[in-house]
């Protein structure tokens, strides 16, 4: 036994210095030091900020000694990572350099997380498969899990370009007041069914900003999510770095051996305020803070080193002062790093796929209805038919979706009643393949691990779709109204159409999001007949498709399997079964660009822009207008994608015309329409020869009863009556 100088602490040496606690004592001095650069890192970053050299701060500080230790069972470019802000020192561990920290942290253009585009600690490594991080709490969870599903169906699969280990697993983080958050139980709800390789980790530090953990929850998360069969739930002290790298290490392997999604519970200290924009002595007794201090996780970890002998404070002393050495260094060269050049900012957006123009025949004005081939047997009504043969607006989904499934075995179709049947039921019925038949006999073609039920979960299907296209895959999850998209729009707005802009083009989410959509239904009511494409079409990174017929929707599904970001494919429910949406099937090689507009029929009195359902009612009014005498007849311009729509079709036929009458299905206010009638105005004025008319829906829900119905939504007389007050100007 003998005693620090400095401390009077009595200290007895390890009695091998190679080892303690069965850990090698290098490795322990390096997470040491590690856990001081974190904490440098969050000082010297909290000093810039107040410069105006750095422009938010959030703090990882009391989260150190847990995130090291854990990050020694953890593999980088091997196991895949949904960290959250806190884990700064979880990065460091994995490989992340201080320097890369601060280049984001001062918006550099060097920042290999984001470019600069997002705030610090908002994480993101491609090549360490580090996935890039979103800011809204808990989000991140579902597309872990749907990470890990990808996994093991890569694993399972040679797919080409694609590779998965066989025991890499899923890591996904969050603090305890992000365990409120809806996706968080999703997440649990697929992770526990379907017995996946996700380890969680729940750092608690008591607070979710100014709100008691208290205040969340009526109990610890370890204690609420017992229910979850198959769940390993591990509790540890996170300020105990030996503790945690003890059962971390426990908790990781049993992950990796196949048994199942574990959670690990682990208490942390928050000594610093959540961020630079909170003070916590505003809201936090002074005996607690101080108590903070006392289990400050750094300090207990440099008190059991000292103790056993294994460094003194002359070596604890130079430690500190080798972390802010590195930091400040780091800082330098931040800060002297190249800045975002702001032409650049539309950069990366989304990367439409680059698709000649096909020939596109005629459309056929009405086709007599051809039953649709239901053919039981393996192939699933598929062999029925040949390429070219006469199908509706329904049947031509159904069909490419078979199609492109038997070309490329990244496809997976999921989502709720998109299966044929269970698997034990397939023999003896005819399967149901969605709420409108056209997933039919896809379960029965490429099998369950293709083509799968969910759980009634919104966001949980988008956001396993977000996952599996992180890692590789081409999902085409179904939505099954559009009515009830709403609980998903984490997941598609902050999620799946910021992944190509935050990473600064590192990491992409290529899904395919089929929803039905749309009235004149009758009966349909509020929750079975709203449009809503404008909300969609706001969202930057967001490919929207809404196609009017059998021909386009062949060629614009075809198009979006090609993109590499994600793509809302709108299916409207009244088109489905319509003779006049019916055309002969066109052959693979038919791929409609992205973005190209198609006329439905030409004319030089008046330029009608539509899309979908108002599609057919357009061309019915102009048919209208021209036993009525109008001359030069009436052209219809049919976008059949709305982000990115075709300006230069509707400029050109607006020169032909000199008039302008835009129609949709959706409300009036501020509905698409709005956009393309002001891009008109904008764009072409010098050719127009009367002001911009549009037709819309009544600004109110769509109602059950039928002559309601018809009373709200856009009829042929409108357009007519609209048409000619515009022809008359």
């Amino acid at each position: 036994m003998s005693t620090n100088s400095s401390t009077g602490v009595e200290t007895t040496p390890a009695p091998d210095a190679r080892l303690y606690r069965g850990h090698p004592v290098d490795e322990l001095i390096d997470d040491l030091q590690m856990a001081m650069v974190s904490r440098a890192l969050d000082d010297r970053e909290m000093t810039l900020q107040k410069q105006s050299r750095v422009f938010f701060q959030i703090s990882g500080a009391g989260h150190e000694a847990l995130l090291l230790a854990l990050a020694r069972s953890l593999r980088p470019s091997y196991d895949w990572f949904f960290p959250y802000y806190r884990d700064r020192a979880l990065v460091l561990g994995l490989g992340v350099s201080p320097t890369q920290i601060l280049l984001q942290a001062v918006g550099s253009a060097a920042d290999p997380a984001s470019g600069g585009r997002q705030m610090p600690c908002h994480w993101g490594d491609a090549s360490r498969n580090i996935v890039t991080q979103s800011s809204p709490t808990g989000s991140q969870c579902i597309p872990a899990v749907g990470c890990a599903e990808a996994s093991r169906y890569i694993a399972r699969r040679n797919l080409p370009g694609l590779h998965a280990h066989g025991d890499e697993i899923t890591y996904v983080s969050l603090g305890e007041g992000a365990t409120s958050e809806g996706e968080f139980w999703e997440s649990l709800n697929t992770a526990c069914r379907l017995h996946l390789p996700v380890l969680y980790l729940v750092a608690d530090n008591g607070w979710a900003i100014s709100v008691r953990a208290s205040d969340q929850q009526p109990a610890p998360v370890a204690e609420l999510v017992q229910g979850f069969r198959g769940l390993a739930i591990h509790r540890v002290d996170g300020r105990d770095y030996f503790q945690a790298r003890r059962i971390g290490a426990r908790a990781v392997a049993r992950v990796r051996a196949g048994e199942g999604p574990g959670l690990i519970h682990a208490i942390t200290t928050r000594p610093y305020s959540h961020s630079a924009a909170d003070t916590q002595s505003k809201y936090r007794a002074a005996d607690e803070l101080r108590d903070e201090t006392d289990h400050d996780p750094i300090e207990v970890m440099v008190r059991e080193l000292v103790r056993r002998g294994l460094v003194d404070d002359d070596r604890v002393a130079a430690m500190r002062a080798e972390a802010k050495a590195i930091v400040a260094r780091a800082a330098d060269e931040a800060l002297a790093a190249v800045r975002p050049d702001p032409a650049s900012i539309r950069e990366h957006v989304w990367l439409l796929p680059e698709i000649a123009e096909p020939a596109e025949p005629e459309p056929a004005e009405v086709v007599e209805p051809v039953a649709a081939a239901r053919a039981s047997g393996a192939s699933g009504g598929l062999a029925a038919a040949a390429s070219g043969d006469v199908v509706a607006f329904g049947e031509a989904i159904r069909r490419t979706l078979h199609e492109l499934m038997g070309i490329d075995e990244r496809i997976r179709v999921f989502g709720e009643d998109v299966a044929d049947a269970p698997v034990d039921l397939l023999g003896q019925v005819e399967g149901k393949g969605g709420v409108f038949g056209t997933t039919l006999g896809l379960q029965r073609t490429y099998g369950e691990a293709r083509c799968f039920n969910t759980p009634l979960s919104e966001a949980n299907i988008v956001g396993r779709a977000v996952g599996q296209a992180i890692r590789g895959l081409r999902p085409f999850p179904e939505i099954q109204f559009f009515d009830y998209i709403w609980p998903a729009m984490t997941q598609i707005k902050s999620e799946a159409a910021t992944i190509r802009w935050r990473s600064n083009g590192n990491f992409r989410c290529p899904m395919v999001l089929r929803v039905p959509i749309g009235g004149y239904l009758t009966g349909g009511s509020i929750w079975h007949s709203q449009c809503g494409e404008s909300i969609f079409t706001h969202i930057p990174g967001l490919i929207v498709m809404f196609p009017s017929r059998a021909r386009d929707a062949a060629g614009l599904l075809r198009a979006a399997h090609r993109c590499e970001d994600p793509v809302l494919f709108l299916e409207h429910k009244h088109l489905l079964r319509q003779p006049y949406t019916r055309d002969p099937f066109p052959g693979p090689d038919f791929v409609i660009p992205v973005g190209r507009a198609s006329h439905v029929q030409r004319g030089r009195a008046l330029t009608i822009v539509t899309y979908g359902a108002t599609v057919e009612k357009s061309r019915r009014a102009a048919a209208l207008l021209t036993e009525e005498g109008v001359r030069g007849g009436i052209e219809i311009v049919d976008l059949r994608t709305l982000a990115p729509w075709d300006h230069d079709m509707v400029a050109e036929s607006i020169r032909n015309t000199g008039k302008a009458l835009v129609v949709h299905e959706d409300t009036l206010t501020c509905g698409f329409g709005a956009e393309v009638a002001a891009w008109i105005a904008e764009h072409c004025f010098g050719d127009l020869d009367g002001p911009v008319r549009r037709v819309g829906a009544a600004d109110t829900p769509v109602a059950y009863e039928p002559s309601l119905e018809n009373a709200i939504l856009p009829q042929v007389a409108d357009i007519a009556s609209a048409a000619r007050e515009l022809l008359a100007w």
